[in-house]
């Protein structure tokens, strides 16, 4: 879909611990977006793994999601519980949640757009159902966002609120 070409936006879904934070960049075929993804993409670091969201109830099965979605991991897995949740549960999650942008019109089912979700899940997180619909959730929200936008009063209520507005790891009370 045309005029998609570096929207970015983040999402939250479920709960803690088993809550998943998302950040969404989208692209267009052919553009130095897309070719800074797919360079991402091919250039994986110690821990952390990009994949082609695939899916299907076996290997020999699998089929690429469309829009293309390239999911990278915000966390080293080093256990295999949570390798297993990111790369199922998340992948899953995040597969439903681009198909549900689909299914809204959002997004096209085509080649044309490229779809990047970085995954944050805790490392204590342990309920793989709970973080599928959380990755869901999170990934439905940040596309809805990246495509639409948010509404003005958004972004004035936060310039109105710079000098109080903070973040959970932030400890301070400057």
């Amino acid at each position: 879909m045309p005029g998609l070409d570096g929207r970015i936006s983040q999402g939250w879904g479920g709960t803690p611990p088993d809550g998943v934070h998302v950040n969404v960049v989208l692209a267009e075929r052919a553009s130095p977006t897309a070719a800074a993804l797919t360079t991402a993409f091919a250039s994986p670091g110690p821990g952390f793994a990009p994949i082609l969201v695939s899916l299907g109830p076996d290997q020999p099965s699998y089929e690429t999601l469309l829009p293309p979605t390239i999911m990278l991991n915000k966390i080293p897995t080093d256990s295999r519980e949570l390798e297993s949740l990111v790369f199922g549960a998340c992948q899953v999650g995040v597969a439903r949640g681009v198909l549900d942008a689909v299914a809204a019109e959002l997004l096209a089912p085509d080649q044309e757009t490229l779809v990047f979700v970085s995954v944050w899940i805790d490392a204590s997180a342990g309920d793989e159902d709970a973080v599928c619909r959380a990755a869901r959730e999170a990934t439905s929200r940040a596309v809805a966002e990246a495509v639409q936008g948010r509404p003005r009063e958004h972004a004035r209520r936060l310039v109105d609120e710079r000098d109080t507005v903070t973040h959970p790891a932030y400890g301070g009370r400057a």
